[in-house]
């Protein structure tokens, strides 16, 4: 056995970062285009696909917010930036619909979950990120969850034909909430602990 050498942690290969970015367009490409399927399943025969409707108000936020979130994890990765948190506002992307006509939008219904589907996921995400006050991240979780009872206890007032008590009701149910549960933990990232490399002392995180 060789004497005299000290053993030094190994860093190990860590992802680039436009791979990441990568893995964050499709991401986000992938859980809006899903989106889009649920929002067609809610609006039933009233349902129709509009070149701006989905693919300026949906699919192209849903990418950048991807891509965003995706920077964030690079960021938290190699040590942190100043202000890089901010990047937890990414999610609001989506309520750009409101830009053209705000009423219009709100009064539509649309405008409405283009503000709420955001917010609830980054509540979601600071809930779940293990980061912040014990209290705050508990308020905030049940105010996330409640996405659940206010669904099921809502949706046959605007959408009756997805009662929960029937299969298509209880697809699109369980649709929703994994689709907002998905979106709870990208959106963590950016509250997540910094992680710094030293030679001496390895990984840490901050």
């Amino acid at each position: 056995m060789a004497t005299g050498q000290s053993s030094r942690p190994v860093q190990l290969p860590t992802v680039g970062r436009t791979t990441l970015l990568a893995f964050g367009a499709l991401g986000g490409f992938a859980w809006a285009a899903g989106l889009r399927g649920f929002m067609s399943q809610v609006a039933g025969n009233e349902a129709g696909v509009h070149w701006v409707g989905t693919f300026a108000w949906v699919l192209l936020p849903g990418t950048l917010t991807g891509i965003l979130l995706a920077w964030a994890e690079s960021i938290r990765r190699t040590g942190g930036r100043p202000h890089w948190r901010w990047l937890a506002l990414s999610p609001l992307l989506f309520a750009a619909v409101l830009t053209p006509d705000p009423v219009g939008i709100l009064e539509s219904g649309i405008g409405g979950g283009a503000i709420g589907v955001p917010l609830y996921g980054m509540l979601g995400g600071y809930a779940i990120s293990g980061r912040g006050p014990l209290w705050g991240r508990l308020i905030t979780g049940l105010v996330a969850l409640s996405a659940v009872p206010i669904w099921a206890f809502t949706v046959e007032s605007f959408a009756p034909h997805l009662a929960i008590d029937t299969p298509a009701g209880l697809w699109v149910a369980l649709y929703y909430y994994a689709f907002m549960a998905l979106l709870m933990l990208a959106c963590a990232i950016p509250h997540r602990p910094v992680e710094r490399y030293d030679d001496q002392a390895g990984l840490e995180q901050r």
